[in-house]
């Protein structure tokens, strides 16, 4: 009997290219319902959420005795300035949402088995994902004080709003989506996309970029912090090739196993069929 996802009918998980993009469909509409709620409880929360953005340039302002403000350019910014904020809230809020959709989409290429261990994975995603966005929240302070010493005495920073928040949006983004790597390496490989050993292969560059993140989003100027921001990092992605290395383990065995099977039924088919020949 046919379901809408075929997966009862199919229990390897194999669908049809048709199959796909209807499942693919259905989920970035779900997704996208998830983000837009989450951007309605963002319209609301926009304004606790730019004093934060912003109180790094009125304490600079107080320091510095200079100008350090966000500037609107034109009559609208300010509304399009809080339509973006709100969609980016929602982005966050709605991350529980938008992770399972790709964990669900994902699934359906994987055996029942393949499936209970990305699920337990998977569950990690969303907490690590919104710890890398509090480690953000926590530095982007940080980092437009260091970047804004540079201005001369006597200048002052009249800050594009839509700049200030591209940038502040993708501090927060990029480090949410770097915690979240792991977890994404992990499930690619239980998709038989990538071997733990090829993602080795990728340790080094893999070092220097987390070491170049932790340099610049560091809190403080000296290397015990970018340490102490690069070390997690570090530790999440070398556990992650280890459970990739050890899923290709067992992917072997299983395989080995049922090759074994395989050639001994073949050979208990031989003398049968040597048989009928008589």
């Amino acid at each position: 009997m046919a379901t809408k996802t075929g997966r009862k009918a199919n229990p390897e998980g194999r669908m049809a290219l048709l199959d796909h993009l209807r499942e693919l469909k259905n989920r970035l509409i779900k997704s996208a319902i998830g983000i837009l709620l989450g951007a309605v409880a963002g319209w609301f929360l926009y304004e606790p959420v730019v004093n934060s953005l912003s109180d790094p340039l009125v304490k600079i302002a107080q320091e510095t005795k200079r100008t350090a403000v966000l500037n609107f350019a034109s009559v609208a910014d300010p509304f399009d300035f809080k339509l973006r904020i709100a969609i980016q809230i929602g982005l966050v809020l709605s991350s529980p949402i938008w992770i399972y959709q790709v964990w669900a989409f994902i699934t359906p290429g994987l055996t029942k088995k393949e499936r209970r261990y990305t699920l337990g994975y998977m569950a990690a995603a969303v907490p690590l994902f919104l710890v890398g966005v509090y480690v953000a929240w926590l530095v982007i302070p940080n980092v437009v004080r260091a970047l804004l010493q540079f201005t001369p005495q006597n200048g002052a920073n009249n800050i594009d709003a839509s700049q200030y928040l591209t940038f502040a949006t993708h501090m927060l983004l990029f480090l949410g989506i770097a915690f979240l790597v792991p977890v994404v390496l992990v499930g690619v490989n239980m998709a038989g996309v990538l071997s733990g050993r090829t993602i080795l292969k990728a340790w080094r560059i893999t070092v220097f970029l987390v070491f170049v993140l932790a340099a610049v989003a560091a809190p403080g100027a000296d290397a015990l912090s970018m340490f102490m921001l690069a070390g997690p990092l570090l530790v999440l992605f070398f556990a992650a090739i280890g459970l990739c290395m050890l899923n290709d383990k067992r992917r072997a065995r299983q395989q080995s196993k049922i090759a074994a099977e395989t050639e001994a039924t073949a050979d208990l088919a031989t003398p049968a069929s040597d048989l009928e020949n008589l």
